[in-house]
Parts: structure tokens; sequence; C-alpha cells
């Protein structure tokens, strides 16, 4: 096997080259490579049009919106490029869609949400609930496995469930869920699967064919590309759904749920972000088909992402008073993402964050939009977590840098 080539990808980021900040915040936003960033001013540059003209720089952007769907098609394995929904980020989306498939439900069907998804995941579906009568059940995950048991769904489903909305990697606590068990439990009682992948697109390849959902979601800015949502759908379901349009607006796919000018640029730097890590894939010696090429990637990721993540997580349970959130078994890792969280008896969630970003390390603290887990779990919504997030372009220096600091800072207040 080729070995990581971590200077050739660092190498690809400009934001790395110009300090020796260590972006350990990554569940929030990855960083940008300078292939991308060129992307997207090229296209500002010359295809600053809106689609479907006959002069150039119209004909230019049509090229680009095209691009951008079937690269985002490649990305979670599509059917179809026309299954691709493309809007500014994953929440928009999925309020737009909760709007449209709300309208096919009647009161007293039941829709499942769980303890273990970031808000964007939960209030839209609460608010198509308050909208159209519908029961809400709560699916809880497993404080001992860290996962959404397939027994606790089998205890909800019935057969007025219509819609189930599952996280794919928890951006607490980093757990994946068995995804395809879960999907096809409420696919067979008749219910809709929508997936929060947002979590999971930086780190795992996405493949709707091999889970077997209604609609997957996530954003191309937390796998290192513009701030984007892009949205999965079944072709089937969708040119069932009812969408919300302008009378003028085409009724093809995707075009009857892709409301308003798009955001070219963003586009034109989606395509980008595919062709890069289908580029990190050829450095690893990946070869084949674009998708081919990122599947190398991403199992060149994987391998070194869980080293950091097994130096990390050793490190911080060492440390007095640090309580981990999370999978901390190495022989278990393949069941979550290196998303790492942790709380201290004593020292507040803010002041390791601080102390953090004093020695150039950026991290994130609070409930980071994970206000059901953080209730689940007994957190104080305030606090929080501490959450470091490894990334593929991430060092074995800036984790033991990150170390260093956390540990300073328990034995200072031990000591105290």
């Amino acid at each position: 096997m080729t070995a990581y080539p971590i200077d050739l990808i660092r190498a690809a980021f400009p934001a790395l080259a110009q300090s020796r900040t260590a972006y350990l915040d990554n569940p929030a936003g990855t960083l940008v490579p300078h292939s991308v960033i060129d992307a997207v001013a090229g296209a500002m540059a010359t295809a600053s049009a809106n689609l479907g003209g006959r002069f150039a720089a119209s004909e230019r952007a049509d090229a680009i919106w095209r691009a951008a769907h079937e690269a985002a098609a490649e990305f979670v394995n599509a059917g179809s490029w026309q299954e691709m929904i493309i809007g500014p980020n994953m929440t928009t989306l999925a309020f737009q869609m909760a709007r449209v498939i709300g309208k096919t439900l009647v009161a007293g069907d039941e829709i499942i949400v769980t303890r273990m998804d970031h808000e964007g995941n939960i209030s839209p579906w609460l608010a198509m609930a308050e909208d159209h009568g519908l029961v809400v059940k709560w699916l809880a995950f497993d404080k001992e496995t860290w996962r959404i048991e397939p027994e606790d769904l089998a205890a909800l489903l019935s057969p007025r469930t219509k819609f189930l909305a599952l996280t794919y990697a928890s951006n607490m606590t980093g757990s994946i869920n068995d995804v395809t068990r879960l999907a096809a439990m409420a696919r067979a009682a008749g219910a809709l699967v929508w997936i929060d992948a947002v979590q999971l697109a930086p780190h795992r390849l996405p493949d709707v064919q091999a889970i077997g959902c209604d609609f997957l979601a996530c954003s191309s800015y937390k796998f290192f590309g513009p701030h984007l949502g892009i949205l999965w759908g079944r072709d089937k379901v969708l040119r069932a759904l009812p969408p919300h349009r302008v009378c003028c607006q085409s009724d093809d796919l995707p075009d009857r749920f892709c409301t308003g000018t798009p955001q070219t640029e963003l586009l034109a730097g989606l395509t980008a972000t595919i062709d890069y890590l289908a580029w990190a894939g050829e450095t690893t010696g990946a070869t084949g088909t674009r998708r081919e090429r990122m599947a190398g990637a991403y199992q060149a990721f994987d391998a070194y992402e869980a080293d950091l993540m097994r130096r990390l997580i050793g490190g911080l349970m060492a440390l007095p008073g640090i309580r981990l959130m999370g999978i901390a078994n190495a022989n278990l890792f393949a069941h979550r993402v290196p998303t790492i969280s942790f709380t201290h008896d004593r020292l507040s969630t803010h002041r390791f964050a601080e102390e953090l970003a004093g020695h150039d390390v950026n991290v994130w603290s609070g409930h980071n939009y994970a206000l059901e887990p953080a209730r689940h779990l007994g957190l104080s919504e305030e606090e929080g977590v501490v959450r470091i997030g490894i990334a593929h372009y991430n060092s074995e220096e800036e984790i033991e840098r990150t170390l260093a600091v956390v540990g300073a800072l328990v034995r200072q207040d031990a000591a105290s």
C-alpha cells in the first residue's frame, strides 16, 4: 500500500501554509484546497450569468450546473444526476422538503426523529408535524453502544409510521449508525427514510444504492468544498412529491425542486471538490473511475484518521476528570468517525476551547446544535462538550500539541 502522503495533502490547502493553526474544528466546516478556490474564482470571472441563455457566459453556466449535478451523483452513487438537488445548505433543504413531504401526510400519521441528531435533522420535521397534526415518536440511542439499535426502532414502528429522519454519524459522539438495516426496517413498515450524512461524508464515501434509503443529505462545506447543501432523492419518490415552485418553472427533475438562480460559482467549486477527492485517491495509488478513485482516497483517509484518533482518545482518557462521549474501544472504530467530544468534571468546556485557541488550536465547545444528544446524556445545554474533529489533512504534531494543552490545563486544575 502507498504510504499516506500527508505532506502532499497538506500542500493542497492554502490555509495550512499560512499559519501553524491546527484546524480541529472540522465537524463545523472543513478547509478547501487551492483547486476549489480557483474553480470558484474562475466561474465568477467567466460564467456570471443565469442559465438558459444563448450567449457564451450563460452556456458556460449551464455546463457548470450540469457538471456539478453529475459530480454530486457520483459522490453518493446515485442512479442519475437528475436525482440530485443542490441548495444553500442541508438545513434549508430539509425545511423545504418538509413542506413538500408534509403535503402527502394526514393528521394522525406518525413520524420518527432521533435523540442523536443535529437540530437540522429534527426541527424541520417537528415543524412538519405541527403543521399537519402528525404524531412524533422519539428514537433514543443506546448509551452503552452509542448507536441507535434496531430493536429500539422496531418498538416504535407501526402501520401509521410514514417518515423516519435518521443520522448516519453523530456530530457530537461520532457514532455511525447501521443505516442500511434501520432504513430497511422503516421502509418495510411503509415509511420514507431521510438520512443526514453531513458528518459521515468527510470520512466515508456515501452509497445510496447500498443503503436503500429514500433521501440522503450532506453539505459540501463539510467535505472540503463550498457552502452548499446536497440532497439525493429516489427518482420515483421525487416525481410523486408536489413541489413548491414558481408557475413558469420546469417540472423536470431536479428543476422542480431547485428554486431561484443557482449559485453557479459554488457549483463549479463542488465539481472541483469531487475532483480533489479523486486526486487524493490517485496520490494513494487508486485508479479507475472518478468514484473508484474517491473510494481509494476514503480508504486511505480512514486508516490515517484512525491512527490519529487512537492517539487522541488514548491521551484524553489518560487524564483525570475527563469523560469521553462516544466509542473509545479502538476495536470498534469502524462504528465511528473521528469526532471526539469530552467533558471535565470541574473545568468548563469553554475554558478548554479558549485555552486551545490561545495555542492556535481550533476546536468547538457547547452543544453544537446537538441539543437532543446533550439532553439525552444529561449534559448542560450551555456547556455541552469540547469537540475535536480530525480530518485527513491534520497531522500527528497537531494532535500532540492539542493533548499537551489539554493536559497542562487539567494538571493545573488538579494542583490548584
